[in-house]
């Protein structure tokens, strides 16, 4: 485990690196595709645009050049003319010269005139003249007119053919011939070489690849600044990392005994383990801002405290006894929140207070026991000098006055040895702190105890809230009257205090919890520690219950405190019988 632990930061480093490298590649090959096919689709749009202009262009000349009177006479006049037209003849002629004009004046490759066979009336090249064209003239000499991309003896040009209809008349040496109306007797065709065509291509090639050098920069630039933010957002950790951080955190926080919460540094609750709603008593918090939960606020405080350091708390929140640990957490100098562990220590504390409880009993009694001892050697020394009548004197003074002298007023209302003992003991404690430990009149257990751990746990916690709340209290001398009344296999307890007693809560069956919670049905405050909730706790498990009978009366006594616990006293064989 330590190895792996060892080689798992440069296996980061290197996942970290080879992470961002892959996203900043991936992000520049989507750029640069996106850009590469917009500039072919913008090229593409542009030549298509650049050739129909052309061809517009061409069509127009064209059909300028068709719908001219000498040249529709002049095609006329040839197309009427026996024979095939001579190159020589043609040279001289007035077409080629008209075809010579309009080429140069608006820039044309070529300006070729024919008849309706096809045969070259003008043409750039004058060896072409006389003959057939090259490319097909169908259509236009069928009447329609066509632009193309198509390549002749002059090349490749983007081109159109205009039909050219028969003059109304024609004069042939001083003779007239009539044509029919609206009969083609040749062709017109225009075109525009490639250099022509395409010489704005340079310049908007230029703007092209500066936008598209523009928006790459822009891609490298988001990528750069979409791969800071990515790293800073998952800190710094690659796909598979965050797999296995997922999957070790759902397996670390379904398999501890703890709850586990984890707040954002804005106080957001981003996790919150089943355990932990259990023992907060909180629901589904995931999402929601951590002071806004119905807890206690020394428990809030604690948690959206800025301070650096861990910290934690024992608190009583509802019945339970919590240990709160928070720790604040961080990665490469990144302040992610804290996380919020809670423990159950009822348990545990419940198991403490009753081994307490027992001690506190085991020492009383090895004292009683010492003390019997002592007495009986006594009492057989008396009988064995022949002293009778003192051996009877100390013994009636035993009995008026119990096995041992505790600093507890009316001791001898109360002959359970258990009680007695534990009382007494506690009668010890209390007069160390000043506190003088009452038996009260109402005192009277007639059966005996077979449930002793109970019932010392829960009188013990009763008492020592008692004792510290006369201690603190404002009535001097401090006092603490008990009375314990069993009923048939019930015990019933009364403890009752000179301290100033607790505020009123609207609850009379519900004990104080400690003075550091004000949480649930427990918020009365009363002594401290986490004694009342667990004495509850106890007592309620076994069917009965502790209660705050009195909140206390100014001038008279403070708050009294009763439990009932049920199956912990054993009745007295009469009491049994008559039961």
């Amino acid at each position: 485990m330590i190895g792996d632990e060892a080689e798992r930061p440069g296996r980061r480093r290197g996942g970290r690196s080879s992470f961002a490298a892959q996203v900043l590649v991936l992000q520049l090959v989507v750029v640069i595709a996106v850009v590469a096919v917009c500039t072919g689709v913008f090229a593409w749009m542009s030549s298509e645009r650049l050739v129909q202009e052309a061809q517009s262009t061409a069509l127009a000349i064209a059909q300028s050049v068709a719908s001219d009177p000498d040249v529709r006479t002049a095609v006329t006049l040839e197309a009427r003319t026996p024979g095939t037209p001579t190159a020589a003849g043609l040279r001289a002629g007035p077409l080629q010269e008209l075809g010579r004009e309009v080429g140069a004046r608006t820039g044309a490759l070529f300006v070729v005139i024919t008849d309706e066979r096809g045969i070259r009336l003008a043409h750039p090249d004058p060896d072409q003249l006389g003959l057939r064209v090259s490319t097909s003239a169908e259509a236009a000499l069928a009447g329609t007119e066509s632009v193309s991309w198509e390549t002749g003896t002059l090349g490749p040009s983007a081109r159109a053919k205009v039909p050219v209809f028969a003059a109304e008349s024609s004069d042939t040496g001083g003779a007239v011939v009539s044509s029919g109306a609206g009969e083609v007797v040749g062709e017109i065709s225009v075109g525009f070489a490639p250099q022509r065509v395409f010489a704005d291509v340079v310049g908007e090639t230029m703007l092209v690849a500066g936008a598209a050098l523009l928006a790459l920069t822009i891609g490298l630039v988001a990528s750069m600044l979409i791969r800071r933010r990515l790293r800073r957002l998952t800190l710094g950790l690659g796909p598979e990392e965050l797999a296995a951080l997922v999957q070790n955190q759902a397996a670390v926080l379904g398999g501890v005994g703890e709850g586990v919460l984890g707040v954002s540094p804005d106080g957001v609750v981003t996790v919150c383990t089943d355990q932990a709603a259990r023992l907060l008593d909180i629901g589904s918090v995931v999402g929601r801002r951590f002071d806004d939960l119905d807890l206690p606020d020394p428990l809030v405080d604690l948690v959206v405290d800025d301070a650096a350091s861990p910290t934690s708390a024992q608190l009583v929140v509802g019945s339970r006894v919590l240990f709160v640990d928070v720790r604040p957490v961080s990665q490469d100098g990144v302040d992610l929140g804290r996380v919020v562990v809670v423990r159950d220590r009822t348990d545990v504390e419940a198991l403490t207070r009753r081994l307490d409880a027992v001690a506190t009993m085991t020492t009383a009694l090895r004292a009683q026991r010492h003390e019997f001892a002592n007495r009986l050697h006594a009492i057989s020394g008396l009988l064995e000098t022949g002293q009778d009548a003192e051996a009877r004197d100390y013994l009636a003074n035993v009995l008026d006055h119990g096995p041992l002298k505790y600093p507890v007023q009316h001791a001898d209302r109360l002959t359970e040895p258990y009680l007695q003992a534990f009382l007494g003991a506690k009668g010890v404690e209390a007069a160390e702190r000043g506190v003088l430990v009452t038996i009260g009149s109402e005192t009277l257990v007639t059966g005996s105890l077979c449930d002793p751990e109970d019932v010392t746990t829960v009188l013990g916690n009763l008492l020592d809230n008692a004792v510290n709340a006369a201690v603190a209290g404002r009535v001097r001398p401090a006092w603490v009257e008990v009375e314990v009344l069993d009923h048939g296999t019930e015990l019933h307890c009364s403890v009752m205090d000179s301290g100033d007693g607790v505020a009123a809560t609207g609850q009379d069956d519900a004990p104080p919890a400690a003075p550091t919670i004000d949480h649930g049905d427990l918020d009365d405050v009363h002594g401290h520690g986490f004694g009342l909730p667990l004495s509850r706790d106890i007592a309620r498990r076994r069917g009965g219950d502790v209660w705050l009978a009195s909140p206390g009366v100014r001038g008279e006594h403070g708050a009294v405190f009763c439990a009932r616990l049920p199956g912990t006293v054993e009745p007295a064989p009469s009491m049994a019988g008559d039961g």
